[in-house]
């Protein structure tokens, strides 16, 4: 489903050509690029609804599994709302992950519920970039990094991919260079991403494995994300996928993160 664990990711380049001027047709500007590649990937109907199962993989090839819903709400100018709610296993189990989307270039306000402390964090902006409930994705995987954050490059132009970079504005705030991604120009769906630290070496790299036609919306059916340095990865795979369910703006709230909504429990 095009809203969680998945950051802008696109396609490898496939035609030859070195120069965008070699390209027959002009290419869209290379934020026109960005926006729809943001709008397929986190936008997808009114709101949606999917189960996420998530697989991490370490070094020494142990695994752990998550189980979640996750939720999610449009609203105007680019707002969103993403509610997720662990089902399992019984360390993680009744957690719960709030964000409230502002667009126009704010910091996301982002809630975790810990039922084993009886507590809410407010996870810092600062934050933003750390594990994921012990996975190799982070907390802004979850409701994408705003476009404004970045200075966008289109590399080149593909039979079948726009590839470009992103470089970021503040590179204090973040622990990469910059970033490269791959986007089918068919359905602007970003499907792999590489990050590049500052001594020049790709790091983490996050792709859409399976991607099927839901209710009309190319949506992600499998995504995984390699952490290279450490050679860990977690797997995502998303099922009972859903679009325009008509959910409640009111759930999206700090007091269902304790008493969970009917939609979020399976």
């Amino acid at each position: 489903m095009q809203f969680p664990m998945k950051i802008r990711y696109v396609f490898p380049i496939v035609m030859a050509f070195s120069a965008l001027s070699g390209w027959a047709e002009e290419p869209p500007p290379v934020d026109e690029i960005i926006r729809r590649a943001e709008q397929a990937a986190y936008y997808a109907g009114k709101d949606g609804v999917a189960d996420v199962k998530m697989v991490i993989h370490d070094a020494s090839g142990g695994t752990r599994e998550r189980e979640f819903r996750i939720l999610r709400w449009n609203g105007e100018d680019g707002q969103q709302k993403f509610y997720v709610y662990f089902n399992g296993p019984a360390d993680v189990r009744r957690m719960a992950y709030l964000v409230w989307k502002h667009g126009a270039g704010r910091d996301d306000d982002r809630w975790l519920w810990l039922p084993s402390l009886g507590r809410v964090n407010r996870i810092a902006p600062g934050d933003k970039r750390t594990s994921f409930v012990g996975s190799d994705f982070v907390y802004e995987d979850v409701s994408g990094r705003d476009p404004k954050d970045d200075e966008h490059e289109l590399l080149e132009v593909g039979e079948t991919q726009y590839h470009i970079r992103s470089v970021p504005k503040d590179k204090g705030s973040v622990e990469f260079d910059f970033y490269e991604v791959w986007i089918d120009r068919e359905t602007y769906l970003p499907v792999k991403a590489e990050y590049t630290d500052s001594r020049g070496n790709v790091y983490r790299r996050v792709t859409a494995d399976e991607i099927q036609v839901i209710d009309g919306h190319p949506t992600v059916i499998v995504s995984t994300v390699e952490d290279l340095s450490r050679n860990s990865k977690t797997v995502n795979t998303f099922s009972n996928i859903q679009y325009d369910v008509g959910l409640n703006e009111n759930i999206f709230s700090e007091r269902f993160l304790r008493r969970p909504p009917r939609e979020a429990v399976r």
